[in-house]
């Protein structure tokens, strides 16, 4: 029931990956060298455990020898593996996905089925030009066919246990049929399965890759900056980096830094940040990443308040959730909600509202702003007309309900998306 267009390093893992779970897979290839090896259960690259598991299904559930036409009109699913490869400023060259597509169309013999892209592509490639050209062609050809995004997170030299063993499958998904076929061919999996709409799944794909590569470049910038300095033992100093606690746990307890929020604050994150760029500018170097590190954690507070400022009326009572930097704590030192209130002020909001479990005191003596103070959430909440969550006390959490009485701009992202308010939220 299943038919993988493109058996590269992704598509023969996946085909040999359903089949192995019991389904049956079609496997097609315009590369007939490739499709010659594959029948005499050869591999064509490097991959661990993959000619076992030719050996095993070729012949079985897996059959390479159908034409398209067979191969599609048996099949509910059509998943396409086909290369995706750079054009030189940078966009993906949607030739071979875009022509996969209209081959599916050509062969269908009309009953629903749906083509699902695998092929990584960036975020907004499958709304904005692989959706209308599917939508095009079912007015032309009239026949009923959906669309899915399903990025992959396969690994080189780790592929197979990745595929047959995924912490989390992902699927961009539209339409109650299309998501019902994935549900039944990703239910043997065991997996979390995380249904998001079609920009959210590829930009999830990029979320991944592009934090790994921050994380090498990172690194790498941090050795440089280290050799520049001189006498540092690199090479230790990371190892000693990575027993830090938070590394390690089930999820490791890192994860809780990378998440948006509204830019970092206290004592400790600024300062050193910016005393290693600056040491690294007097040793020769300029640190590109922690420059920008600390450029971005000005950029996001002027963005928050732009966006306060896109909807709320200057002679609203805004209403602050949180002044110190983080939760369970009262340190107010560099914390968001100071630079955030004080952009406010500067776009012309005059009644500003604010209440901390915590740091109520301590921020008002800090800095002296023309603001007002309440000692509770209730009273906050009566006295405002835009709310404006700034820090993550478990005291907000448990008051969802109460929080979304009005329009709420969930900054450290606690409950959905920024903004939200309860008619929006039901509606």
């Amino acid at each position: 029931m299943i038919t993988v267009l493109g058996l590269g390093f992704v598509g023969l893992t996946t085909a040999l990956g359903f089949s192995k779970k019991g389904f049956k897979v079609y496997g097609v290839d315009v590369n007939a060298q490739k499709l010659e090896k594959i029948k005499n259960y050869e591999v064509p690259f490097y991959e661990p455990h993959l000619e076992e598991a030719l050996r095993d299904e070729l012949g079985n559930n897996f059959i390479v020898d159908a034409s398209l036409e067979e191969a599609v009109n048996n099949s509910k699913a059509i998943i396409i593996c086909v290369g995706t490869p750079g054009k030189e400023d940078g966009s993906a060259d949607l030739t071979y996905l875009l022509d996969a597509v209209k081959n599916v169309f050509e062969s269908s013999d009309g009953t629903f089925k749906v083509i699902v892209t695998k092929s990584t592509v960036p975020p907004s490639t499958i709304s904005r030009q692989v959706k209308p050209y599917v939508e095009q062609l079912n007015r032309e050809y009239n026949k009923p066919v959906g669309l899915a995004s399903n990025p992959e997170f396969l690994r080189e030299g780790y592929a197979w246990d990745d595929f047959m063993n995924p912490d989390r499958v992902v699927i961009g998904v539209e339409d109650e049929q299309s998501k019902e076929i994935l549900n039944q061919i990703y239910q043997p999996f065991k997996a979390p399965i995380h249904y998001v709409n079609y920009n959210s799944a590829e930009f999830i794909k990029y979320l991944s890759n592009t934090l790994l590569s921050t994380l090498i470049s990172f690194s790498n910038e941090m050795a440089m900056v280290a050799d520049h300095i001189g006498d540092i033992d690199v090479a230790r100093a990371f190892k000693i980096l990575h027993e830090d606690k938070r590394w390690h746990g089930q999820p490791a307890a890192m994860s809780s830094y990378v998440y948006p929020g509204c830019g970092y604050g206290g004592y400790c994150l600024p300062k050193d940040t910016a005393a290693l760029s600056s040491i690294a500018q007097e040793n020769g170097f300029t640190a590109r990443i922690l420059d920008a590190n600390l450029q971005i954690n000005e950029e996001i507070k002027e963005h928050m308040a732009e966006k306060i400022a896109a909807v709320a009326s200057k002679d609203s009572t805004i209403g602050i959730l949180g002044l110190s930097f983080k939760s369970n704590s009262d340190d107010v030192r560099f914390t968001p909600s100071k630079f955030i209130i004080e952009k406010l002020l500067e776009k012309g909001y005059t009644n500003i509202v604010a209440y901390d479990p915590m740091a109520n005191e301590v921020f008002k003596a800090s800095y002296n702003l023309p603001i007002s103070y309440v000692d509770s959430l209730e009273t906050l909440v009566e006295q405002s007309d835009e709310l404006v969550l700034l820090t993550n006390w478990s005291e907000f959490k448990e008051n969802e309900e109460l929080l979304k009485t009005k329009r709420l701009f969930d900054f450290r992202y606690v409950f959905t998306s920024p903004a939200t308010s309860v008619a929006e939220t039901i509606g």
